[in-house]
């Protein structure tokens, strides 16, 4: 008969502390824990206590030597920038744990809880937890100082148009605001032809144009100026301007084209109306309705101007109208608008009713005109044109009156507005009656425009009571659904606000 014999279990003999005469293992130091912590600091030579430097501007941490990063609270990228600061000391230990204290936002304090483990006498580990204390010192960094001095810039974008009028600028203002691109500039300046907008790298000033190129027709020329130069290091400072030329043609605008691309645009006819101008200019044809896109290349290789003056805007009324139903189409025509209606329309000025002379005319405005409403557009026959294409038509060719769009009280309208835009913070010059007028007009497109409105945010304005979308005169407005609430967001409270917040 076989015995099973159990294994004989060796439990480990206790020693006395050498120093209290406790019972403990045996450990190469032969000591306790809390007498070897008494006798033992291995956190000795890492400050308790650490400042940070933090930018209230930008909201962004100082990270030596030159560098400035920006950390969200109790991330990870905030908790190696403070374990960098304490790297030196950290070194001599080994690093077993690190993680944040939670502190209050606005309290200007960081705590990080670490846990280090170090050799200490014959061989024995001692491990320890203790908090470092990270004080957060405000300090502006060298990119807001540039942006509060206003005077220092190293990129500049000179957006111009040679035109009397600022449509396309009011346009361009709010794809500005809308997709965030006046972010980077350190200031925007307004002259009478024009924005200039400063920045502090050449990389926002190339980007800023990239922008205005898929926006606007345009083209630009590059330059740069040497400040200084390093001939040890080899390194070089330059200014550099960017100049931005924007087609010369608003909406509105009575244009007529060289025949050559008149024709490769179907064959259509010379003088057409700019209906729009978005990264095209959208042109059509007011005797057939035929509509045609011009992109900034094509322009700018077959150039046209306006023809008339924006306050050469007459007021007409209408005499009788009626719908073109069947349009003659040429060989080759290209697209025609659905939009838009043809008509024929008898109009006289408002200012010789008290004379029977009137002018017969073919019109987009089909749609909207109806006999004894008024409506907006130019004499060419009484104007002087001076325009190297106009003088090489024939006569018959040109029309007398073409009309530009139906006229509404501008005065009801704008007490029935209820909706607002935005604008960029800028240096202005002095603002006169003529800037106003045409702001009112800009206004005045986007609520007959959708195709520009859908591009634009419009806010609704709260101090003007809501009406129905529709007024006695049947003026276009704009609807609630398209507005969007004005939103008033506080920052946090570790970026400027907090005082006011707890105030």
């Amino acid at each position: 008969m076989e015995y099973m014999t159990e294994p004989v279990k060796h439990t480990p003999g206790h020693i006395l502390c050498c120093d209290c005469g406790v019972p403990i293992s045996p450990n190469p130091a032969n000591i306790c824990v809390a007498c070897l912590r008494s006798k033992v600091d291995i956190s000795q030579g890492i400050p308790k206590q650490v400042y940070i430097s933090f930018c209230k501007q930008c909201q962004r941490y100082f990270q030596p030597p030159a560098t400035w990063v920006q950390c969200a609270l109790e991330s990870r990228d905030l908790l190696a920038l403070c374990l960098k600061k304490i790297k030196a000391p950290l070194s001599k230990v080994r690093l077993v744990d690190a993680s944040f204290v939670w502190t209050e936002p606005h309290s200007k304090r960081l705590k990080v809880k670490l846990t280090i483990q170090k050799e200490v006498m014959n061989g024995a580990i001692l491990q320890q937890v203790f908090v470092v204390d990270y004080v957060v010192q405000p300090q502006m960094c060298g990119d807001c100082h540039r942006v509060e001095a206003k005077d220092f810039w190293k990129a500049v974008v000179q957006v111009r148009q040679k035109t009397l009028h600022k449509k396309t600028f009011y346009y361009l203002e709010q794809l500005i605001l809308k997709y965030g691109m006046h972010q980077n500039t350190l200031r925007i300046k307004e002259i009478h032809d024009g924005l200039d907008f400063y920045y502090s790298s050449k990389q926002h000033a190339q980007k800023m144009v990239e922008f205005l190129q898929c926006t606007v027709p345009t083209r630009y020329k590059a330059s740069q100026r040497l400040i200084s130069q390093d001939i040890h290091s080899n390194t070089y400072n330059y200014k550099s301007t960017f100049s931005v030329e924007i087609v010369p043609i608003c909406k509105d605008n009575v244009v007529c084209l060289s025949p050559k691309l008149a024709q490769s645009l179907g064959n259509m006819n010379q003088i057409c109306v700019c209906i729009r101008v978005t990264s095209v200019i959208h042109l059509i044809d007011p005797n057939t309705l035929q509509v045609a896109d011009i992109d900034g290349n094509t322009f700018w290789s077959h150039p046209f101007n306006s023809l008339c003056h924006p306050k050469q805007l007459e007021e007409f009324i209408v005499m009788e109208c009626s719908i073109v139903r069947d349009i003659k189409r040429s060989a080759g025509a290209g697209m025609i608008s659905k939009k838009h209606t043809l008509g024929e329309v008898w109009v006289q000025k408002t200012s010789e009713m008290n004379t029977d002379k009137q002018y017969f005319c073919r019109t987009h405005l089909g749609h909207l005109l109806n006999p004894g409403d008024l409506v907006l557009g130019f004499d060419l026959v009484n104007c002087n044109l001076n325009d190297e294409y106009v003088n090489k038509m024939k006569s018959d060719r040109v029309p007398d009156v073409v009309l530009i769009k139906k006229s509404y009280d501008r005065t009801k309208r704008q007490r029935r507005r209820n909706w607002k835009l935005k604008e960029l913070a800028r240096d202005k010059e002095n603002k006169d009656t003529d800037d106003e007028r045409q702001y009112q007009d800009f206004l005045e497109d986007l609520e007959e425009d959708e195709a520009i409105r859908k591009n634009v945010n419009i806010y609704r304005d709260s101090t003007i009571p809501v009406e129905s979308d529709t007024d006695d005169e049947g003026a276009p407005r704009i609807s609630l659904a398209e507005m969007l609430e004005d939103l008033h967001i506080s920052q946090d409270a570790t970026g400027g606000e907090g005082e006011s917040m707890m105030t």
